[in-house]
């Protein structure tokens, strides 16, 4: 079955026709901004790409109902828009994708892919909050976990990688980042929460700050709501630290600013790989993948440097050299460490298969 694959990002919008081996057949990026898709362009877009049989969109939120891919129908459809709430940075753009390519391929069947269904089997022990049961249950507070469709690739192709590995940690290191502890195949820990600002610092996202913190700078007028979203949202990671987002500039420079940067920046990622080995009682493969997890030979280093008493290590040169998926661990390693080329359009395609065989 060919497979349009549609990823709706921040500024863009991802198009790619996998054929039924998953070989790539075409691909298109299409600007997009403020959650908008110019049907016009969409149009002229898929004109210079292979027909597909079917259509698979990623869709960052599924909250509690959706707990799997499911075959887009107008039920589906107001269903996502009553989810824009719990993700109003990214759910209009995966909803303005998925209704301009339904105008645009009327008769193909589509379906909806979602992030946080990969970590919809976190026990309750790593899901819920401890805040009154009344506010849990009105406002379906609880943790989701996000970027599971990058995960669970990364998670399947380790085994891949690694046969009988049971305990694999995902670090899916990008613009946004995230760990998942991948148990058999399926989530039971990950470093996102209600939102994707819970965490590991990000590019331009603080991850987890003290919600004490939250509630005095809001307090006495200190910030707005507005203002205080905006710095914790746009402002704050590694641009925050060190005045830009990007993680090469990072490791270019050799200041101050920078050197806190990725020391902030790797203190956290160190501490949520092991808490995420804690929820397996152990670790057998760590998988880096995303911008910085595959092109950051340093990050990683540096990050695994201190986790020798989990049993991993890495060989400085398979680490320096990594192109596309690569075994970078050390020989004699308990703990065997790959790098991954990340492939949500794999995972969407095989996902779409799956729900449309049944």
């Amino acid at each position: 079955m060919r497979v349009l694959v549609v990823n709706a990002g921040s500024s863009s919008v991802k198009l790619r026709v996998l054929g039924d081996d998953d070989d790539l057949l075409g691909e298109q990026d299409l600007d997009a901004p403020r959650s908008e898709v110019d049907d016009d362009d969409l149009l002229s877009a898929l004109r210079d790409l292979p027909a597909a049989e079917a259509v698979g969109h990623r869709v960052v939120h599924g909250g509690t109902r959706f707990r799997d891919a499911v075959r887009i129908d107008d039920d589906v459809v107001r269903a996502l828009h009553e989810l824009t709430d719990l993700a109003p940075l990214h759910q209009p753009k995966s909803l303005a994708a998925l209704e301009a390519t339904a105008r645009a391929l009327p008769d193909t069947p589509a379906v909806a892919c979602f992030d946080t269904a990969f970590h919809a089997t976190l026990p309750e022990a790593a899901a819920t909050y401890a805040l009154p049961a009344a506010l849990r249950e009105r406002f379906e507070v609880r943790r989701y976990g996000f970027h599971g469709l990058s995960h669970a690739y990364a998670a399947r192709r380790a085994g891949e990688l690694a046969p009988g590995a049971r305990r694999v940690v995902t670090c899916h290191l990008g613009a946004g980042a995230s760990l998942a502890a991948v148990l058999d195949g399926r989530s039971v820990d990950t470093t996102m929460g209600f939102t994707p600002l819970e965490g590991l610092v990000m590019a331009t996202r603080s991850g987890s700050v003290d919600p004490g913190l939250v509630l005095w700078l809001l307090e006495h007028g200190r910030m707005q709501e507005s203002e205080l979203a905006a710095a914790l949202e746009h402002d704050s990671g590694l641009l925050g630290l060190a005045g830009t987002a990007d993680m090469r500039e990072v490791l270019a420079r050799d200041d101050d600013a920078a050197r806190l940067a990725l020391d902030v920046y790797v203190h956290r990622l160190r501490a949520g790989i092991a808490a995420m080995a804690a929820a397996m009682d152990g670790v057998d493969v760590l998988a880096f993948t995303g911008g910085v997890g595959e092109h950051a030979p340093e990050v990683r280093a540096r990050a695994v440097d201190g986790l020798g008493f989990l049993g991993a290590a890495l060989d400085d040169a398979r680490n320096g050299a990594a192109d596309g998926d690569a075994d970078i661990g050390a020989d004699g390693a308990a703990v065997r460490a790959f790098v991954i080329a990340a492939r949500e359009d794999l995972e969407i395609a095989r996902q779409v298969r799956g729900v449309l065989a049944t």
